[in-house]
């Protein structure tokens, strides 16, 4: 079995209305966003990933949906190297993974008030929400547009990285594009083992779906892909169809 990991997770954040009249938008407040974990025997391989992302390296490694190539989200060079390793066409944006609800304020520019009740019913967990992007995020990580689509994943590798680093990481799937999702490390390394920095082995291994995205820019709740998240829960909650 691999090594065992213990996370400590004080997620304690409001939402809180902006000053903006024309905008039904939020601002998010976090109380306490501090976080330990403690990897057994693998303490030495998160620190590495942490240097190597610093340096602008490209980490394959495990989240709660599956594998994933992790970055810099600020480091145009970086961004450009997870590209590269992907293979991935030129128009299709990068996805990021967020520690917590607190480091939105990094990345997006308007946070829509629909997202306190769905991080509240979903985070950490496999829900990505597209927003309204902070143009201080690198024009090649959103392919261009003014949308950008964020998450904070229910596993203690990525947000112990991003954590860590002070800033989001990507979070796009690691596989070559067009090809299968590696569902193991060892489908990984056939994968990513050449073409990446290193390859993250400790923590829990993905549940194998990808997440659901739902996209919060517009006027409206639009649903655009079901994944672990049934979209049946997400009309729901926000009473849309």
């Amino acid at each position: 079995p691999g090594p065992l990991w213990f996370i400590r997770l004080p997620l304690l954040y409001s939402l809180t209305p902006a000053t903006r009249p024309d905008k039904a938008i939020c601002r998010v407040r976090l109380t306490d966003s501090r976080h330990h974990v403690t990897p057994t025997g693998a303490g030495g391989e998160i620190l590495r990933a942490l240097s190597l992302l610093e340096a602008g390296g490209v980490v394959a490694i495990p989240t709660d949906t599956l594998y994933g190539l992790a970055a810099d989200a600020f480091n145009p060079a970086a961004i450009e190297r997870v590209f590269d390793t992907k293979e991935r066409p030129e128009g299709l944006a990068l996805p990021l993974l967020l520690s917590g609800p607190g480091q939105l304020e990094q990345v997006a520019d308007e946070v829509p008030r629909q997202l306190q009740a769905i991080a509240d019913s979903f985070w950490p967990g496999a829900m990505t929400l597209i927003v309204k992007r902070n143009v201080s995020l690198p024009p090649r990580l959103t392919a261009g547009n003014s949308t950008v689509a964020v998450r904070v994943p229910d596993h203690p590798v990525p947000r112990e990285l991003a954590g860590r680093l002070g800033r989001p990481i990507t979070g796009t799937s690691a596989n070559i594009s067009g090809a299968a999702d590696p569902a193991t490390l060892a489908e990984l390394r056939t994968q990513m083992g050449d073409r990446v920095d290193l390859l993250v082995t400790g923590g829990p291994q993905p549940a194998g779906t990808a997440s659901t995205i739902v996209d919060l820019s517009g006027d409206e709740p639009r649903l655009v892909r079901e994944g672990a998240v049934p979209f049946q829960k997400i009309e729901a909650l926000l009473n849309i169809r």
